[in-house]
C-alpha cells in the first residue's frame, strides 16, 4: 500500500492517464511501493518531478502491419514499440509476437526492462515492442512477410545507438533473421541493431541459453547466500517449454536438481523420473509439437490439459517461465502447502501481487523477474559489445561473464534490501537497486 503522499499522487496520475492498462499499472505500483523507504531521504526526486517522468514513456509508437498470407488474403496486425527510458543507454528490449500483446503489455514490459537493464550494470535503457500477430500455425513464408512488413515501419525508430530490439515470446532466431535482413535492406547498412542474431551474422554464443542459465545462476547464488543450500537433490517445477524454460531445465539438471514438470499453453506434463530434456527439445524445438506429444513418447509421463495445475505438483523450487500473472494467490498457497520454499521468475511478472504476498508471508525465497531473468538482456548487451568490437567471444567467455553479472545482480538486490530495512526482500532490493542508477542519471541530465 502506498502511504507516501508524493507516490500516491504519481500513481493516481498514472492511473488516470492509463486507465484499463492493468498490466502496466500493476508493474508501476509494485515499483512505487518498493521506493517508499527512499522518499524521505531524497526530497530532490519530488522537486525534480523525477517519478512523474519515470512512469511516462519517452516515446510510444503504434502502427499497422499489413501482410499477405499464403492464400493471397491481406491480413492486418498492430505493431508497437515503447522507448521507455534512455537515461543510462540506448533503449534495449525484446519484440513479442503473441495474440495477447497490446499497449498495456508492451508498456509494462518496457517499464520493467528499464530496471532490469540497470541491474545488469551495462549501459542499456529500457524499451519493448511487438505485435498481436500469432506465429503459431503460420508458414515460414507468412512469418517472413509479416516480419518484413513490421520492420518496414520499425526501422524508422531504431538503430544501434538509439534502440536495439531482441527476441521475446514468438520471436526466435528465424524471426530475428527476417527482421535483420529487412533492416539491412532498408538502411543499406550492416550494424548491431538487433540481438539474438544467428552466429553467422553477428550473434553471440550462449545467447540462446542465457535467460534460462542466468535464472539458475541467480537462484543458485541466492540459495548459497541466503539458505546455505543449492539445487543439489531438489525437485524443480518449471512452467513453459520455450527457450527460457528449456535451458533453465538444462542448467537446473546440471546443478543437481530434478525437473519433474514443464508446460505449454495447452497443458503440462509431469514426469516423476525427471524430464528427458533431449526428448523435450525434439518435441518443442525441432518438431514444434504440443507438449502432450512428450507424454505420448515418454513412459511414465502424464499429460494434463490446462496450465495452472502445474503448481499443484509438490516441489522444492518453482521456476515460472511462461507468461505474466500465471501464478495467482491460490496457486501460490498450493505451492507453499506442498513444500515449495523457492520461487524465482524466468518470465516477466509471472506472479500476481497477491501471490507475492503469499511468498513473503511464508518466508519463500522469492527472486523477482527483473533480477532473476536478466541474463537474456545481459548477454544481449554482451552481443552489442562484440558487434561494436567486431569480435566474437567463446561460449565459455560469455558464460563466465553471465555468471558474474547474475551473481552481482543478486548481491546488489540483497544489499539494497538491507539498506532499506527490508532484509531478504529481493523484490524491494531489485526495484531500489535498479531505480537508483536510473534516477541518478536522470537527475544529472536535467529535465528531459
Amino acid at each position: 500500500m502506498l502511504t507516501n503522499e508524493y507516490l500516491q499522487r504519481v500513481y493516481a496520475q498514472c492511473e488516470k492517464r492509463n486507465g484499463g492498462e492493468s498490466e502496466f499499472l500493476q508493474a508501476v505500483r509494485e515499483v512505487l511501493e518498493s521506493l517508499e523507504p527512499l522518499m524521505e531521504k531524497h526530497p530532490e526526486y519530488e522537486s525534480a518531478g523525477l517519478l512523474e517522468r519515470l512512469v511516462e514513456p519517452e516515446r510510444f509508437v503504434q502502427f499497422r502491419v499489413p501482410w499477405v498470407d499464403d492464400s493471397g488474403k491481406i491480413q492486418v496486425n498492430r505493431g508497437y514499440r515503447v522507448q521507455f527510458n534512455s537515461a543510462i543507454g540506448p533503449y534495449k528490449g525484446g519484440l513479442r509476437l503473441h495474440p495477447s500483446v497490446n499497449a498495456s503489455v508492451i508498456k509494462f514490459l518496457g517499464f520493467e526492462q528499464t530496471f532490469k537493464n540497470s541491474l545488469t550494470g551495462l549501459p542499456m535503457g529500457g524499451g519493448k515492442g511487438g505485435s498481436d500477430f500469432d506465429p503459431k500455425g503460420k508458414s515460414d513464408m507468412e512469418i517472413m512477410r509479416f516480419c518484413q512488413s513490421f520492420m518496414t515501419e520499425l526501422y524508422r525508430h531504431i538503430g544501434q545507438f538509439t534502440d536495439v530490439p531482441a527476441g521475446d515470446i514468438g520471436v526466435g532466431a528465424r524471426e530475428v533473421g527476417y527482421l535483420f535482413g529487412q533492416y539491412k535492406r532498408l538502411r543499406n547498412e550492416y550494424s548491431g541493431v538487433l540481438t539474438g542474431k544467428g552466429l553467422s551474422y553477428g550473434g553471440s554464443l550462449a545467447r540462446t541459453e542465457a535467460t534460462g542459465y542466468g535464472l539458475c545462476y541467480f537462484t543458485q547464488e541466492a540459495l548459497r547466500c541466503m539458505r546455505d543450500d543449492s539445487f543439489e537433490g531438489k525437485t524443480v517445477v518449471i512452467s513453459g517449454s520455450g527457450n527460457v524454460a528449456q535451458f533453465a531445465c538444462q542448467k537446473a539438471q546440471q546443478l543437481g536438481g530434478k525437473v519433474v514438470a514443464m508446460s505449454d499453453s495447452s497443458g503440462y506434463v509431469y514426469d516423476p523420473a525427471g524430464i528427458d530434456l533431449e526428448l523435450m527439445l525434439d518435441v518443442k524445438g525441432a518438431r514444434r509439437a504440443r507438449i502432450s506429444v512428450y507424454a505420448e513418447e515418454r513412459p511414465g509421463a502424464v499429460y494434463t490439459p490446462g496450465c495452472s495445475g502445474i503448481w499443484s505438483i509438490p516441489c522444492d523450487i518453482a521456476l515460472p517461465c511462461a507468461t505474466q500473472n500465471e501464478i495467482n494467490e491460490e496457486s501460490a498457497k498450493l505451492l507453499v502447502k506442498n513444500g515449495c520454499t523457492v520461487v524465482c521468475e524466468g518470465a516477466n511478472m509471472p506472479s500476481t501481487p497477491e501471490a507475492i504476498e503469499v511468498y513473503l508471508a511464508n518466508n519463500v525465497l522469492y527472486g523477482p523477474a527483473k533480477a532473476a531473468n536478466a541474463g537474456g538482456v545481459a548477454t544481449s548487451g554482451l552481443e552489442m559489445s562484440q558487434n561494436s568490437l567486431r569480435l566474437s567471444w567463446t561460449f565459455e567467455e560469455v558464460d563466465a561473464r553471465l555468471q558474474e553479472i547474475m551473481k552481482n545482480i543478486f548481491h546488489n538486490a540483497e544489499n539494497a534490501a538491507k539498506e532499506c530495512g527490508k532484509p531478504g526482500n529481493l523484490m524491494v532490493g531489485a526495484n531500489v537497486a535498479g531505480f537508483l542508477k536510473v534516477a541518478d542519471a536522470m537527475l544529472s541530465q536535467g529535465v528531459v
